[in-house]
């Protein structure tokens, strides 16, 4: 029997991708920081963005990361334990220990390859992870790549979470979950979550992506607004391309969990260390994002108003108290139709499709910036107003 051919193989799941509406495409931004950006050389009103404090463009930040890199060059010349660990990735763990009241941290290139390092370097074949099923991709592939058992419970219920526990109650166990949830923005319930693990005697590990810089005190996060400390949440992840606007991730724990990592974690052992200069913007980040007291209450003062006129228009929006305003439209080409419509007149809105989102959930991520203005949010809903009877009306 000959062998499949990859032609025929890819030309398949185009065809498909295509059927269902599913294609994606990458656009081009030419200037990206900030709620005024120009895509394929148009401009628009971003929001899709989670640049949630406006620090991606922070002065300060750039300065810091120009100035270390003509002091330092580019790249770090090496993975962390040959020759890639520099004084600023040191200093930067060391400051975001102490902030968010861990023992040490631990700094990665991305969110995606920490939590795959995390997982993979806790967890072995035999050992339990206990997940949402809501969570980032990353914590599903991290607990496969370990080689784990995969349990998933149905979206923030605990009491799930717990029979899920209790189905291997021999097994060495590791509950994960994220604290704000990227595709709806509602809060994990994270002190019953953390009761629980105690209770269950497991590792609980929190995804702070969509949390950190907005919620809690100093922007700590969700589990810090919920009034949780290390001890109760042992493991925290915290990526650093939303709210700090830069890119890289934070792995949090006491020394011995975070020195396990930095000895058995491959994705940590083999991958070239970021560049120092980034260390330097971030750190540059964490003292703006600490002091940003007026920007958070600017963002949620941008949120209320979104959910104010979306519910005078009507819109169906989940219960999220944060800059995630999903707007569920169904079927994939509706989503489409309302984006492109939207983009017409000057908003650029991501449709987000399957496999980011469940079969049938189609919908607007609508993400909010403090940089935004009212009149900008307004013109949002103006422009949601008009174009959804357009696309309902042409779809009829």
């Amino acid at each position: 029997m000959p062998r499949p051919r990859w032609d025929e193989r890819l030309a398949a799941a185009e065809a498909e991708r295509r059927r269902g509406d599913a294609q994606r495409r990458r656009r081009v931004v030419e200037r990206a920081q900030g709620p005024r950006v120009v895509v394929d050389g148009r401009p628009l009103l971003q929001f899709c963005g989670n640049d949630y404090l406006g620090l991606a463009a922070s002065a300060e930040a750039v300065r810091a990361l120009c100035e270390a890199a003509t002091r330092h060059g580019l790249g770090s010349g090496g993975s962390a334990l040959v020759s890639g660990h520099h004084a600023l990735h040191a200093a930067f763990e060391r400051e975001a220990a102490e902030w968010l009241g861990y023992e040490r941290a631990l700094f990665f290139p991305s969110g995606y390859q920490a939590n795959l390092a995390v997982l993979q370097g806790l967890l072995q074949a035999g050992d339990l992870c206990v997940q949402d099923k809501w969570n980032h991709a990353c914590l599903i592939d991290g607990a496969r790549l370990a080689g784990a058992v995969l349990r998933r419970y149905p979206h923030a219920d605990v009491e799930g979470a717990r029979r899920q526990l209790q189905s291997l109650p021999a097994a060495a166990a590791l509950l994960a979950t994220d604290g704000v949830f990227s595709m709806d923005g509602d809060l994990a319930p994270l002190p019953r979550l953390a009761a629980l693990a105690a209770e269950a005697q497991a590792l609980l590990l929190v995804d702070e992506a969509h949390g950190i810089g907005v919620l809690g005190p100093e922007g700590r996060g969700a589990a810090a607004a919920a009034g949780l400390a290390a001890g109760e949440v042992p493991l925290l992840v915290v990526p650093l391309g939303k709210a700090f606007g830069a890119q890289g991730a934070l792995v949090l724990g006491s020394a011995a969990l975070v020195e396990h990592l930095v000895q058995s974690a491959r994705p940590y052992l083999f991958s070239t260390a970021a560049l120092p200069a980034l260390a330097a913007a971030l750190t540059a980040n964490l003292r703006a994002l600490r002091a940003a007291t007026e920007d958070r209450a600017r963002l949620l003062e941008r949120v209320a108003q979104f959910r104010e006129g979306a519910r005078r228009l009507g819109l169906p929006l989940h219960d999220s108290p944060g800059p995630i305003q999903p707007l569920k439209l169904g079927d994939n080409a509706r989503a489409l139709a309302l984006a492109a419509a939207l983009e017409r007149r000057g908003y650029w809105v991501a449709a987000i499709r399957p496999p980011s989102v469940p079969e049938g959930t189609a919908r607007l991520r609508i993400t909010l910036s403090a940089l935004h203005s009212a009149a900008d949010v307004d013109g949002l809903l103006d422009a949601l107003a008009a174009s959804l009877p357009e696309v309902d009306g042409a779809a009829a």
